[in-house]
């Protein structure tokens, strides 16, 4: 099976270890194993449980508490609708290999994670994609969906809230989303692994595995939970189409680990108190970053509306990717170029890290800016 090389993971695997400054992780400041026991009220006689834990295989399709602590997170599903997995990238795998085959046409809301188009495609389906526009602050046009979707369409995928934009979906425009694909028969495949995140509010943005009788959800532990350690996801969906990628998942998971099984049910049971933190860190950090923004002459934007992650457009004639490597090694900060996201011409930022490492990133790109007319 040929696929096509993943951008944004080529470009971190290069990089990530060798900056200073990562301003282009995405997750929300990871947390210690210390501050996840803290937060859930317990303490380190607490971890005594652990060593009478038998390391088997564990529950197969995750323990009971835990699809219990993931059905919590949404309105209308229940332990039945979840399936655990190795992280949102190996839920959105599972979903497209049990549901796309040769010919199948797919709908890929572009920019989005690249699995959403490459793994569709490298099945043999046909995809198209909808490209989103900075004119519409990002969001999808729903005419231009509509004119897409056929009568042999099989999926939609998007991400909501959206990486790399930060834009956010409304439920208004999610609800007419199903109503295009129930229109066609076709299933929804919204990533929503930083849903959680909002920068008003709660926080939690409505989820189409609520919306639509064939919406499906993933998501993780990695981004608005702080856990990306855990390599923790899941799948919420129908149980039916459970019960199909379940099939699928025997051949590549299993199941998870017992010891991530175990810290992701703590953290979820606590998820309140999790995502306080996490409000607490990408709403400030935002504010700083549009301060920032606000500043500089060769950077415009549209403000991200939720998500860890924004796409800044700069003026200067440079590839994005000359630009990305040249700030790292003059000044060790660490952005994603466009080019890895099909997005010449940007620069993706992620500002969930921790205040103080985001505020000296961007006072060395500062720097940097002012001198990059004589860049050569």
């Amino acid at each position: 099976m040929d696929i096509e090389p993943f951008g944004v993971e080529l470009w971190m695997n290069e990089w990530e270890t060798r900056c200073d400054w990562n301003l282009a992780e995405t997750c929300v400041e990871s947390m210690t194993i210390a501050q996840l026991m803290q937060i859930a009220g317990r303490n380190d006689m607490d971890l005594a449980e652990l060593m009478g834990m038998k390391m088997t295989y564990g529950a197969i399709e995750g323990s009971d508490r835990l699809r219990a602590a993931i059905a919590a997170l949404y309105d209308r599903q229940s332990p039945a609708h979840i399936v655990v997995t190795h992280g949102t990238i190996g839920a959105n795998m599972l979903v497209h290999k049990t549901l796309v085959g040769p010919g199948d046409h797919v709908v890929a809301v572009t920019p989005t994670y690249q699995q959403h188009y490459s793994i569709p495609a490298s099945i043999g389906a046909e995809v198209t994609q909808l490209r989103l526009r900075e004119a519409d602050g990002w969001l999808p046009d729903l005419e231009a969906l509509r004119a897409m979707v056929r009568p042999d369409t099989r999926l939609i995928a998007l991400t909501n809230p959206n990486n790399p934009t930060g834009a956010l979906i409304p439920r208004a425009m999610l609800e007419e989303i199903a109503d295009i694909a129930r229109s066609v028969g076709a299933w929804v495949l919204c990533d929503e692994v930083y849903r959680g995140t909002d920068q008003t509010g709660g926080g939690m943005t409505a989820s189409m595995a609520d919306l639509y009788e064939k919406g499906i959800s993933t998501a993780s532990m990695s981004k608005a939970f702080s856990l990306a350690g855990l390599r923790l996801g899941w799948v919420a969906a129908p149980p039916d189409l459970i019960h199909d990628i379940m099939i699928h998942r025997d051949y590549d998971t299993i199941s998870v680990g017992m010891i991530d099984d175990h810290f992701a049910t703590m953290a979820l049971e606590n998820s309140a108190k999790v995502l306080a933190r996490s409000h607490a860190i990408t709403r400030e950090n935002l504010s700083t970053l549009s301060d920032w923004v606000e500043a500089e002459d060769s950077i415009s934007w549209v403000r991200p509306r939720s998500g860890t992650t924004a796409l800044l457009k700069y003026t200067h004639d440079i590839p994005s990717r000359d630009v990305c490597v040249d700030l790292l090694e003059k000044t060790g900060v660490l952005l994603t170029p466009g080019s890895a996201l099909g997005m010449e011409g940007y620069l993706r930022i992620g500002y969930a890290n921790a205040p103080s490492v985001l505020r000296t990133g961007l006072g060395h790109m500062s720097a940097y800016l002012a001198a990059l007319p004589d860049w050569n």
